[in-house]
């Protein structure tokens, strides 16, 4: 336990250079008093590092010292070279670096570990693009990427509808969903999403901006996501479902909040067993997909017109098979 405390706590020394006692505690779950006894030990034991005093003062390491990775468990070793994974890094100009830096990792693993990234390419892949997807990366998407990491500013050229549209814009972040590129950036005050696929041109300037500390790419993302369903979902049916219906239903509902939404209007079970829902949809046309994969363990109570189609259909398929062959 300790010895893993005093890796961690020389690795947060060389990353962030400067760090007081509270700073140390804080980022280590432990007292003051434990950083100044585990400081004295590295002391000890050769690693230098040492105090500086005054209002701007903390620990350092000495110029230039680095520590070589023998701490990390086999589990950690492979778990770094899942981020090297080709695909993502590939799309974005970034196979080269990526290379690179295995290399060095790989360099400075004891004897022990460096068959990691051999064990992790026999065990995982990542497959990014959806089924029956291209899966080129656009065609801007290198030079977005550079605009990001390097926080500067571009002009963006961007098909919408049948027109296209030119934008200025601090580029935040990349995502990756589904196969898909989304660009999120600034534009004025309101932070934005494009899709890399719609981009025609992209000129990066020299200016850099400055970026919003308090954004959180993760959690704009989460967001904009469940919002985007949301504002799809104009309509609502109201189902009766056996006890089957209803295990299967979250899959065939649009989200996971969409299947946690119907399950806050359950009533239910009935004298048969069955359970009464309101199922948020994007149209009846939707809706109507959707039910027909429950089959007969799902009744439409309203609207009439999907109950209606529903009858329909199941009429066709009762007559396609009580026909004799």
């Amino acid at each position: 336990m300790r010895a893993a405390r005093l890796i961690s706590l020389v690795l947060l020394l060389q990353a962030r250079e400067t760090m007081t006692a509270a700073e140390l505690a804080r980022e280590l779950e432990v007292s003051e008093r434990t950083v100044y006894r585990d400081v004295l030990a590295l002391s000890a034991a050769g690693v230098p590092v040492y105090a500086d005093r005054g209002r701007a003062g903390g620990y350092r390491l000495l110029g230039g010292y680095r520590t070589r990775l023998t701490g990390l468990s086999r589990d950690e070793a492979e778990a770094l070279f899942l981020a090297g994974l080709p695909g993502p890094a590939g799309d974005m100009g970034l196979a080269d670096a990526v290379a690179s830096a295995e290399l060095k990792v790989l360099a400075a693993l004891p004897p022990a570990l460096r068959d990691a990234p051999v064990r992790t390419g026999q065990r995982f892949h990542l497959d990014v693009p959806g089924w029956f997807r291209e899966s080129r990366p656009p065609p801007w998407l290198t030079e977005l990427a550079g605009a990001v990491w390097r926080d500067r500013a571009v002009r963006l050229r961007y098909r919408r509808g049948e027109r296209e549209v030119t934008r200025e814009l601090c580029p935040y972040g990349l995502v990756l969903k589904n196969g898909v590129w989304y660009l999120v950036g600034r534009v004025g005050d309101d932070v934005r999403t494009y899709r890399v696929d719609r981009v025609t041109g992209v000129e990066v300037g020299d200016a850099t901006f400055t970026r919003d500390e308090g954004f959180d790419l993760a959690t704009y993302w989460r967001e904009q996501a469940e919002a985007f369903l949301r504002d799809m979902l104009r309509a609502w049916v109201t189902l009766r479902l056996s006890a089957a219906g209803l295990r299967r239903l979250r899959f065939v509902a649009d989200a996971p909040f969409v299947y946690d939404e119907a399950l806050a209007t359950a009533d239910g079970p009935d004298g048969q067993g069955w359970t009464t829902v309101r199922l948020p949809v994007e149209s009846v046309e939707v809706a109507y997909a959707q039910v027909l994969g429950l089959g007969p363990e799902a009744e439409v109570l309203d609207p009439p017109e999907l109950r209606s189609r529903l009858a329909e259909a199941a009429s066709r398929t009762a007559a396609l098979y009580a026909t004799q062959r």
